[in-house]
């Protein structure tokens, strides 16, 4: 059902996503099963949501730290001006640095909350300074090194948010 260009969801739709994030490789009989539906209408909506663009993608969750050493770094950055060409220009450059993995602008004391995957805090901090040389007018930054990370979440509480 479409409401405003928009897929209405229903609760067996949110189930459908919830179990797919949980696990994209889970077969349809099984997410039918799960779900309370036979086969054929599972499969129907599932390719609904994904047509939809509730689905962006399946992908498995690599465990880096079986492939090589990283070294996670959060940064804020604010910008020296706050025209919408310069945020504009900041996005584009960023968005082909590979060791970025996130990218949030946000509210508060600075502009963006940046995400790095690095080899170690030496190539951090060189990813910075090719950064900086590149006139995105960067005022300042602050990084925060992980240490560690107790957990990290996969999935959405969809239930928690999406009432239907």
């Amino acid at each position: 059902m479409m409401t405003n260009g928009a897929l209405k969801l229903d609760r067996i739709d949110l189930r459908i996503l919830c179990h797919l994030q949980e696990n994209s490789r889970i077969t349809n009989v099984i997410l039918a099963d799960a779900v309370g539906l036979s086969p054929s209408p599972c499969l129907i909506r599932v390719k609904r949501l994904e047509k939809a663009g509730y689905i962006s993608g399946y992908g498995a969750y690599i465990r880096l730290e079986k492939l090589a050493d990283v070294q996670i770094v959060f940064t804020e950055v604010t910008l020296s001006d706050h025209r919408r060409e310069d945020f504009a220009k900041f996005e584009s450059y960023i968005r082909n640095v590979d060791e970025i993995i996130e990218c949030h602008l946000v509210s508060g004391g600075y502009d963006y909350l940046l995400k790095f995957m690095t080899r170690s805090v030496v190539h951090y901090q060189s990813v910075i300074e090719s950064l900086l040389e590149q006139n995105l007018r960067i005022e300042k930054y602050f990084s925060y090194i992980v240490i560690k990370s107790p957990f990290i979440k996969h999935h959405y509480p969809l239930e928690k948010f999406i009432q239907t």
